[in-house]
């Protein structure tokens, strides 16, 4: 587990946690790798897990109102990024499709690992859950600021028609 270990040390998200319970952390990770245009996570679908893009690049699809689909961001292993994090706070839908733009490695924890190893590290687990809360802040705030965009342009389009 020392591979995982190490890819841990890299992610921000990780940044308040020990050795020792990031090492024991990294015990409940999975490898998993898809391949180029291969759906990650469904919107729509259940979530259950959070990913860490360890390899590859990644696009979040969203849908429209009418069904179609558009980029919304592009996310790079070069970054350390997360997603699918909200899985590990609720059970809902998963807001967003993530499908692999390159051959894609990840690790994997599932909501039920990710609640042994808070409940069996509680100090940890607050930090975690902060840290992961400042991420979803983070993607709310930039989310606002992309709608406060398009209704600009939109404000743009309809006085100037």
């Amino acid at each position: 587990m020392s591979g995982v270990y190490e890819q841990l040390t890299q992610f921000p998200i990780f940044s308040g946690i020990s050795e020792n319970e990031l090492q024991e952390l990294a015990g409940e990770l999975s490898l998993k790798s898809f391949d180029a245009g291969n759906d990650i996570i469904r919107e729509g679908d259940t979530g259950e897990e959070m990913y860490l893009l360890t390899e590859g690049t990644v696009d979040v699809i969203k849908k429209t109102m009418f069904g179609d689909s558009y980029v919304c961001a592009t996310l790079d292993s070069g970054k350390h990024c997360v997603f699918g994090e909200m899985a590990l706070i609720d059970s809902d839908v998963r807001s967003a499709t993530v499908r692999a733009k390159t051959a894609c490695s990840t690790l994997v924890i599932d909501k039920d690992a990710f609640d042994r190893y808070i409940n069996a590290h509680p100090s940890t687990g607050i930090v975690l859950l902060k840290l992961i809360s400042i991420s979803l802040v983070r993607n709310l705030r930039e989310e606002n600021n992309n709608l406060e965009l398009v209704y600009q342009a939109l404000i743009d389009e309809i006085e100037n028609s």
